[in-house]
């Protein structure tokens, strides 16, 4: 087996289960957010598509997928991002989700034989360190805390790091900070990235969940430096989280053209070919705005209503994107998400377990992740609950 296998931490859910393991059992109903796992309903139109053409099953897909497919990608990005160009031939690749994206995308940058580092945010989504650590790489943890606005002290970094460093994860919006950076910060990034020659990974996967202002993407900010190649730089984005499919495993990555040649040739090793139907979906989730609308204005309304009934009694507020709150807890953060558990049967995922221990500190110490990805009622339920524990501590 390969030994690097041996450095993977277990993941969040893991640790959640054994945390709970001897815990009594509540006659409340369960309610869960933990798991940011999108519950609002599918596009119909989309469902439709995909009854239309499940004859296309008979067909290999392509690893690259169909023009038609990437065309529609690059014109959502050029609208959303207000690109100038997008070259959907050379600078977009459909993939089977993010998550295994991130994962083989570093697996296809990374050259194990010069000791790389590879940055990411501290919390984080654990796929880029266990993709790090199978690629052969070190990760290196760059705490998000209060003090540095929940995104990177990216100024904190020694020379001698970025000097090692091969490529740089970042999230905006952040999992499970909520917090974005700006095209000032994004543009300071591409910067050092060409001075210390490393790759930046964007994963924006809930860019398309914010409350007022769209976030700002890192192509954009390329393209207001006058960098319409993208150079060193590629973004993540899902239909999971815009279009409410995670089930249908699709996203893309975009970007620097001469990495994703390198990133199309490792993939088609791999096989990871999106199917037909599939792809014909994801054409019309990406052409359609409207259901995106929608989306937004269900979180909005659950973030609203949980927030109001939440605020006076926990250190919360409402992030600038993404459907989770990440609020401070008044006692541990295991042992709040225990008596949440047993007392209210009201799952949420210790801050902990999405972040490490560097020079003694944890970032996702004494927080938890609450993702309001439920219906309405049953977040307000939720945070009536955990009201009702708040008032006993």
């Amino acid at each position: 087996m390969n030994p690097d296998l041996e450095r993977l931490h277990p993941y969040p859910f893991e640790k959640l289960k054994l945390l709970f393991k001897d815990l009594p059992s509540s006659d409340k109903s369960p309610i869960a957010l933990s798991i940011g796992e999108p519950k609002h309903p599918s596009p119909d139109f989309v469902q439709q598509v995909l009854r239309d053409n499940t004859a296309l099953l008979s067909r290999y897909p392509t690893t690259a997928g169909i023009p038609e497919l990437s065309d529609a990608i690059a014109t959502w990005l050029k609208r959303r991002f207000h690109l100038n160009s997008v070259d959907a031939s050379s600078q977009v690749l459909p993939v089977n989700g993010t998550r295994e994206a991130l994962f083989a995308f570093t697996q296809a940058v990374i050259d194990r034989q010069r000791q790389p580092l590879v940055l990411m945010p501290n919390p984080f989504y654990q796929i880029y360190e266990g993709a790090t650590l199978l690629a052969g790489g070190e990760p290196v943890y760059l705490p998000c805390t209060d003090d540095t606005g929940l995104q990177p002290d990216f100024d904190a970094v020694s020379e001698d790091t970025w000097i090692r460093t091969q490529l740089l994860f970042i999230c905006t919006p952040g999992n499970p900070t909520g917090a974005t950076l700006t095209k000032a910060q994004l543009k300071a990034l591409i910067q050092l990235a060409d001075k210390y020659d490393f790759v930046i990974a964007s994963d924006e996967c809930y860019s398309e969940i914010y409350r007022d202002k769209p976030p700002a993407g890192l192509l954009q900010a390329c393209a207001e430096l006058g960098r319409d190649d993208y150079r060193r730089c590629v973004v993540f984005h899902s239909l999971s989280k815009r279009s409410n499919l995670p089930g249908l495993r699709s996203g893309f990555v975009a970007g620097d053209s001469e990495i994703l040649k390198g990133f199309l040739r490792y993939r088609t090793y791999h096989g990871c070919a999106m199917p037909m139907h599939h792809q014909l979906a994801s054409i019309a989730a990406w052409n359609d705005e409207t259901h995106v609308e929608t989306n937004r204005a269900l979180y909005r309304e659950k973030f609203d209503a949980v927030l109001d009934i939440l605020g006076g009694a926990l250190k919360v507020s409402a992030p600038a994107a993404g459907f989770y709150l990440w609020p401070k807890t008044p006692i541990s953060d295991e042992e709040f998400a225990q008596r949440l558990q047993a007392e209210q049967n009201v799952t949420v995922l210790p801050g902990r377990y999405l972040s490490r221990t560097v020079n003694g500190k944890n970032p996702g110490k004494n927080r938890v992740r609450m993702a309001l990805v439920a219906p309405l009622e049953e977040c307000v339920e939720g945070a009536k609950r955990i009201k009702a524990l708040l008032d006993t501590l």
